[in-house]
């Protein structure tokens, strides 16, 4: 029913975190000798996952008529007993899915750091 809002929320969060270490980026030393991918860029990438995850939800939500264009939006917060049961629902389906989403981009983050960090192949072509 409003498991979307879940990864929406982080998304916000992550949106914000993003910015603040973006200006960090270009007011701090720019005399780093190390080839890395900057922190900014992958907030950036966690930034694309959880809107782009919580967008496609959203628009499952409205196919199946859960999310509504008039208030209160949601059909469950229509009825006091169906809130019971949309917050279960938040609080398992959604923080599962947005902790799903960020561990695939620790993995991918992680990936990128390796990638980068590898040096260049120097093989012999026979």
């Amino acid at each position: 029913m409003a498991c979307f809002l879940v990864p929406a929320g982080e998304g916000v969060v992550t949106e914000i975190v993003k910015k603040v270490e973006a200006k960090k980026e270009l007011n701090g030393d720019n005399k780093k000798t190390e080839v890395a991918v900057p922190l900014s860029k992958k907030l950036g990438w966690l930034s694309k996952l959880l809107w782009g995850g919580s967008v496609l939800l959203a628009f499952e939500h409205v196919w199946h008529g859960e999310v509504v264009p008039f208030f209160p939006f949601l059909t469950a917060m229509s009825d006091p007993t169906d809130k019971g049961e949309m917050l279960h629902e938040m609080s398992t389906v959604g923080v599962s899915m947005a902790v799903l989403i960020t561990v695939i981009w620790i993995g991918m983050c992680v990936t990128a750091d390796i990638i980068v960090k590898r040096p260049l192949s120097t093989s012999k072509q026979v």
